[in-house]
């Protein structure tokens, strides 16, 4: 969501500015635009619409100065229009922003109660006339932003410039990131280091309630109260393989196909080999150790969400732990009565969802040890956590989650299993002669589906691709999956879906079955089956278009009353779900294509969601 981009430099900015907007396309957004002090005033070029509509208007409308910020915005109060763009600017101040202000509508009354006159319907808009105002009255650059910042509420980040002041550059942070980038002679704000990756490897981040102010060889950090702080700087080397698309013709094929070789970089990351060599899982290495946690909370949005509720079956069976899974989104409203020997899990892709974020710092306030299972080691729910699990999946472009899903679910498993071995409920030689085993397979598994399944399935997508609806159904942890499909089909080929747990299906869903809805059935062969074969046959009998994914086991017994069947390798139960994921997103990734929609840009998404 949203990227920010600053640079106070010693050439021309705005090209540069315009670069790094680039490098944040994966973020999601609707509209960008730049400004930079020209001459001591302040020139802005915004457009609705992707970031080549504002090169070509920079082109015809080219912009001096040596200081200037720039911004991807992802709609919230206000229509993605070029009014809402930002950045905005007033009277030689101009800002740009990330995340919500949630008390901007009782600020922007009393405003224009006395006077100030707004162009847009953004709360961005209310920050700058707050800081216009306390300017104009004769405070400094910084005590205007300071005061400001004091006076809003919500979760967010800015970055301000001042015509007056063109060798200064102020950034706030509440609850959204804020990098700082040390140049030669140079200075840079940026959402995150990949915005600042084409200037320096020298990056800080803004925590909570500070402020910085940055000038062309220094900075300066301060609490909001004044109080000056000093952080080390560290160095951040990118691997830029991940926002490099290859031979594949868009990020979301290629990190479907990334996923195996990232299987077998995380099994190595979490596991270390013994005196005989072989492989043993080291958790110590994260410090992290729920042997003798009473109950799990695990709290997630969107695919994390359904990375949590495959968890929940795992912990359950395995490591006999009862696990409560909440929507970020839900959990802090519903007065929960938490188990004080619990552990909260938070599991978010870049740690900074924000309904993640304020459900992770809610339990820390009920006294719960928190942990927090992330795709970036240097977000806000990292550094709030009391423990961290990385996933090591590198930069995610594409804007549905593929790679950070899969990641997800295996750091999950492993966790798991080193609990289950913990509390003794399996022995070193069961883990290491199953379940290791399964991991260290899971790549070739993936790249197997990669290559057999996938010609099978662009089939598939190509004869439901004019669907209206679809229906996904599953049993136990095949449920999640379930979810997890529709989800992926709903967010890149618009095709409205439902996920089903199977056996509910004739409890009022079973109406919506005609010969014109593809039902997609997952069907591992396990101990649920046989039932799942029933809920398949009672969608038989109604015409449904049945698109089952089994494996060789399962594969007679679904062939003759489905449309088309998909064989899979046989895999364990904590390999499974996995597996099929990797199915699920080539389904929608296919279908998405061949309706000719943009899979690494779906309409109205965004990549990192900064606001609740």
């Amino acid at each position: 969501m949203c990227g920010i981009v600053g640079i106070i430099g010693k050439s021309a900015v705005a090209d540069r500015i315009v670069g790094s907007l680039k490098l944040l396309e994966y973020r999601g957004y609707d509209s960008a635009g730049i400004s930079v002090i020209d001459n001591k005033e302040i020139a802005v070029r915004k457009v609705a619409g992707r970031i080549d509509v504002l090169v070509s208007l920079l082109e015809e409308k080219p912009i001096e100065g040596f200081t200037g910020i720039g911004h991807t915005r992802w709609a919230t109060h206000g229509a993605p229009e070029e009014r809402n763009a930002h950045p905005f600017q007033s009277e030689g101040i101009s800002i740009v922003h990330n995340g919500i202000i949630e008390n901007y509508a009782t600020l922007k009354s009393k405003l224009i109660a006395e006077g100030t006159v707004f162009e847009s319907d953004t709360d961005t808009e209310v920050l700058l006339m707050l800081i216009k105002k306390h300017y104009k009255a004769g405070m400094s650059p910084y005590d205007a932003v300071s005061r400001s910042f004091k006076q809003i509420e919500g979760a967010f980040a800015a970055a301000v410039i001042f015509a007056d002041h063109p060798d200064l550059m102020i950034g706030i942070r509440k609850g959204a990131p804020l990098a700082i980038g040390i140049g030669d002679g140079e200075m840079y704000l940026g959402s995150d280091a990949l915005a600042l990756h084409n200037f320096t490897t020298k990056i800080l981040y803004l925590d909570d309630g500070e402020i910085v102010e940055i000038f062309k060889n220094k900075y300066r950090i301060t609490t909001v109260s004044g109080r000056e702080v000093h952080r080390d700087v560290k160095n951040v080397n990118l691997d830029l393989s991940s926002i490099e698309k290859g031979v594949f013709g868009d990020f979301m094929l290629k990190e479907i196909f990334e996923q195996s070789f990232i299987a077998d970089r995380l099994f190595k990351k979490y596991c270390k080999l013994d005196s005989n060599n072989h492989a043993i899982l080291d958790f110590a290495q994260f410090s992290v150790d729920l042997k003798d946690c009473s109950r799990i909370y695990i709290i997630a949005c969107g695919s994390s969400y359904h990375a949590a509720f495959v968890a929940k079956y795992w912990f359950e069976e395995f490591a006999k732990i009862p696990v409560e899974i909440d929507f970020a989104s839900e959990f802090r409203y519903r007065h929960s009565v938490l188990d004080a020997n619990g552990i909260g899990i938070f599991i978010s892709q870049s740690g900074e969802t924000a309904d993640t974020l304020a459900a992770l710092k809610h339990m820390k306030l009920k006294g719960l040890k928190t942990l927090a299972i992330v795709n970036v080691e240097e977000s806000s729910m990292a550094h709030e956590a009391n423990h961290i699990l990385p996933i090591f999946a590198g930069y995610e472009i594409g804007v549905a989650s593929t790679k950070a899903f899969v990641s997800q679910m295996i750091v999950l498993a492993l966790l798991c299993l080193d609990t289950a071995l913990k509390k003794n409920l399996m022995t070193h030689a069961m883990l290491k002669k199953t379940h290791l085993s399964d991991f260290a397979d899971l790549p070739t598994l993936i790249a197997q589906i990669l290559e057999e399944s996938a010609p099978q399935i662009k089939q598939i997508a190509d004869s439901i691709k004019d669907a209206k609806s679809m229906i996904y159904i599953g049993r136990g942890a095949s449920y999640p999956i379930a979810l997890e499909g529709a989800l992926k089909i709903k967010e890149i080929s618009y095709i409205h879906a439902e996920a089903i747990a199977a056996g509910e299906l004739k409890h009022g869903s079973i109406a919506l079955i005609d010969d014109k809805m593809p039902v997609v059935a997952i069907a591992p062969y396990d101990e649920l089956f046989a039932k799942t074969v029933s809920n398949v046959q009672e969608i038989n009998a109604r015409h449904g278009k049945i698109i089952a994914f089994t494996d060789d086991l399962g594969f007679n017994e679904l062939k003759d009353i489905s449309q088309f069947v998909v064989k899979l390798p046989r895999a364990s139960k904590f390999i499974a779900p996995i597996i099929y994921t990797i199915t699920m997103q080539l389904l929608a990734y296919y279908t998405a294509t061949a309706l000719g929609r943009d899979v690494d840009k779906p309409r109205n998404l965004a990549k990192s969601v900064t606001v609740e």
